[in-house]
């Protein structure tokens, strides 16, 4: 990690020899370090700072609610980089301090140790934080979140054997946590909604899960709107709408992310649950870029406004700011996907459902392999697999084409969905047989 001596030469706004046309990148998560990464590789001689406010080096973060709460996993995620490389890339970081404003007109970033420091580009990749339990009781001891090394180290600690735990929400984060928590701990999982990850899936999928923790020993409670968290000390139970109390030693609060935009908010950037970024992740000033779960954008693949929180898009972004900075063509625009992993059981899922999409199931879910097809206005638009990495594959494949889809025969799973597209020899075969019948 570079010291404060190995970045002195940036500070009082004053650039090193060496490194003119400074690229200053707040945040130094998978966007902001893939930024830096791809600025070098695609040529970048100017100068690089990465400014982090967490210690140590940049690590990565879908670990944190898998496999680090895991009986005997270390406590250090994996790095994103090892330390050599940013020495080796010309890479500076500046650790343990954070942006606390911009001057747009100076072109200089304030940080929170009282330095400015000057930019040619800033891009901003400052990510999100856990959305806050708002209830009476949230600041016990006891309750937690879950998004940083600090925050699963700290839930690690505290889900030894025989713990009674309450999760508040069942999205991905909710889930994880209790597939962890399950192996050795009591684990309650409260939901506002009926069913699991209703954000980001079907009913179908949300009912294998359900059922999957349901033989690991986790209870769900849904429709449960928590009104507050008791306990003299410490948090002892979790109390609903209903007046019902549900013992709690542990609280996760899993209730989804907010994107950390004051930065660029309190400098006059446009922004709307997240920053507002075109194509090449260019902000309303066109010296300001920002990459990763702090954006919202115009999908490229279906028009809709999104903010993503994956590190699919964390990458592809950071990759379309390099290229822009660099004057340089970014690849093409990918599918965007995400994944889970509970109880061993892996969800993959292409495209972004809508809920008002068809439905097609393709397989039996009770087999533990089977895919979900969404089609919207007659196109394949997303998919959720389960334990079928060959049909995610080529549904990527056929969401970027923009394939339209017979759902009678998506409906089979013995056809692959690529033989259900209109217009292929399989679909012709079908018209055929239909006509003469």
């Amino acid at each position: 990690m570079h010291s404060r001596a190995d970045t002195e030469g940036w500070a009082d706004t004053q650039a090193p020899a060496g490194a003119k046309d400074p690229v200053v990148i707040v945040g130094s998560g998978h966007s902001g370090v893939a930024v830096a990464a791809g600025l070098r590789a695609r040529g970048w001689e100017g100068g690089i700072l990465l400014i982090d406010s967490e210690s140590g080096l940049p690590y990565e973060r879908p670990p944190l609610s898998k496999e680090l709460l895991k009986d005997g996993a270390p406590d250090d995620p994996a790095l994103l980089r090892k330390e050599k490389f940013y020495a080796e890339k010309g890479i500076a970081r500046l650790a343990g301090v954070t942006a606390e404003s911009i001057d747009r007109d100076g072109r200089t970033v304030l940080l929170s140790d009282g330095t400015r420091q000057a930019y040619h580009r800033l891009v901003i990749a400052t990510g999100s934080r856990a959305r806050p339990l708002t209830v009476p009781g949230a600041g016990l001891p006891g309750v937690r979140s879950l998004r940083t090394r600090n925050d699963a180290l700290e839930l690690k600690r505290l889900l030894v054997p025989g713990a009674r735990v309450a999760i508040i929400g069942a999205g991905y984060i909710g889930l994880e946590v209790a597939a962890a928590a399950a192996k050795h701990c009591e684990v309650t999982v409260l939901e506002f909604q009926d069913r699991v990850m209703s954000r980001v899936t079907s009913a179908p999928v949300s009912r294998h899960f359900e059922q999957l923790h349901g033989r690991h020993g986790v209870r769900f409670v849904f429709g449960a709107a928590v009104t507050s968290i008791d306990g003299a000390e410490r948090a002892e139970n979790v109390t609903v709408a209903d007046g019902t109390a549900f013992p709690a030693d542990v609280v996760l609060a899993g209730i989804g992310v907010l994107p950390n935009q004051e930065l660029a908010a309190d400098a006059g950037i446009e922004c709307r649950d997240g920053i507002l970024v075109d194509g090449d992740g260019m902000t309303s000033d066109p010296a300001i870029y920002a990459s990763g779960d702090v954006t919202r954008f115009t999908s490229p693949i279906d028009g809709a406004s999104q903010r993503l929180e994956c590190i699919q898009n964390a990458l592809a972004q950071a990759d379309r700011v390099a290229a822009h900075i660099t004057g340089q063509a970014a690849a093409e625009p990918e599918v965007p996907w995400f994944w889970t992993v509970q109880h061993g059981v892996r969800l993959q899922t292409a495209g972004v459902r809508h809920p008002e999409d068809e439905v097609i199931v393709r397989g039996e879910p009770a087999g533990g392999k089977f895919s979900v097809a969404y089609l919207r206005d007659g196109a394949l638009a997303a998919v959720d697999t389960i334990a079928n990495l060959a049909e995610f594959r080529a549904a990527k494949r056929l969401i970027a084409q923009g394939a339209r889809i017979d759902p009678v025969l998506a409906a089979d799973p013995a056809i692959p969905l690529a033989e259900a597209v209109f217009g292929t020899p399989n679909h012709a075969a079908a018209d055929l047989a239909a006509a003469r019948s």
